[in-house]
């Protein structure tokens, strides 16, 4: 009799006795799919696709998907296909990924989902000595583009590991498929507001800045509705664009990162924030010093050392003629900083 993937999973789960680092589609949680909103949809999905229907492909064949569900430039991502790179190496490919036959490349095809293990699929092929030998399993199916992000979207479901902020940038990535907001709610497991809250911060926060902060692990909805508040100031978008070059926000991980852009989103725009050096003067006669002049950002002051007392008194004596000679010899519009 044949099993859908469903069943082929749930065994696959219960033969493994020891812990496997793998990428959480090849190993759901039968718990955390109970949990999730869109498991009815799953099932019907995922029975459509039989053990008969599996094929071994060269995986130099198959394209990724248009539609990007993952942020490629972050830490996280790098050590999880890592991992499972030398899982798969191990204990080989468990799961199958989906693909569809290609729209323009004849022999080719298109992920729909299972990006994870062609990656690492594909990286275990750069370090063979007969790369040729490598294959992935695969299931083929006729997919149009609505259908072929449906499927994306349901594997995303049983995941359940997408960050916030991934999940925002996957609905921007719905909408463009022609998916209503009611229509992404069984596919996201959220409600109507949830995706509204979604849209209101992808369209406050430019893209590439999200790119450059990353997935954002354990950041939630509210440090970034807080970020897309500060870049209603466009000047905004521009002081975080300064840094996210700088060896500090490149070197940082992404929850590091977003820390980094609100603190340069919340300065002043253009504001100095060096402070003058301190000048000073003294007024001296050979060794003989009868005065101190400091000026800094605060004013100027004058100090006069107290064995020169008698200079003190007739200075003050002296300050109404010199303040006149001052205003004579000087444009009375002006001051001096």
């Amino acid at each position: 009799m044949k099993k859908s993937i469903l069943q082929r999973m749930a065994a696959a789960e219960s033969r493994t006795e020891s812990p496997v680092v793998s990428d959480a589609s090849d190993k759901p949680s039968l718990a955390r799919r109970h949990s999730s909103p869109v498991i009815s949809n799953v099932g019907r999905a995922l029975t459509q696709l039989t053990e008969d229907s599996v094929i071994s492909l060269d995986p130099d064949r198959i394209d990724r998907s248009p539609y990007r569900d993952r942020f490629d430039n972050d830490e996280d991502a790098a050590k999880e296909l890592e991992a499972l790179k030398i899982s798969i190496a191990s204990e080989g490919q468990k799961i199958p990924v989906l693909v569809r036959p290609h729209p323009t490349k004849a022999d080719h095809y298109q992920l729909a989902y299972g990006y994870r293990r062609w990656a690492a699929i594909k990286a275990i092929m750069a370090e063979s000595d007969r790369p040729e030998t490598i294959k992935i399993r695969a299931y083929v199916r006729e997919l149009s583009d609505r259908q072929l992000i449906e499927e994306q979207s349901l594997e995303n479901g049983v995941r359940e590991n997408l960050t916030w902020i991934e999940q925002a940038m996957w609905a921007v990535q719905l909408k463009s498929a022609g998916l209503s907001h009611r229509a992404m709610c069984p596919i996201l497991g959220a409600s109507e507001a949830a995706i509204s809250h979604l849209f209101r911060v992808t369209e406050a926060v430019p893209e590439d800045i999200i790119l450059a902060i990353g997935r954002a692990k354990g950041v939630g909805r509210p440090k970034w509705t807080a970020f897309a508040e500060l870049l209603k100031d466009p000047s905004g978008a521009a002081r975080v664009r300064k840094i996210i070059d700088t060896v500090e926000f490149r070197g940082a991980d992404s929850s590091s990162r977003i820390t980094q852009a609100i603190r340069a989103a919340s300065s002043a725009a253009d504001k100095v924030t060096t402070e003058p050096a301190e000048e000073i003067v003294d007024f001296a006669v050979g060794d003989r010093v009868f005065g101190r002049m400091k000026s800094n950002s605060a004013g100027t002051t004058v100090s006069i050392p107290k064995q020169e007392r008698a200079f003190a008194r007739w200075l003050a004596d002296r300050m109404p003629d010199l303040l006149s000679e001052y205003n004579n010899r000087s444009d009375p519009t002006h001051q001096e900083v």
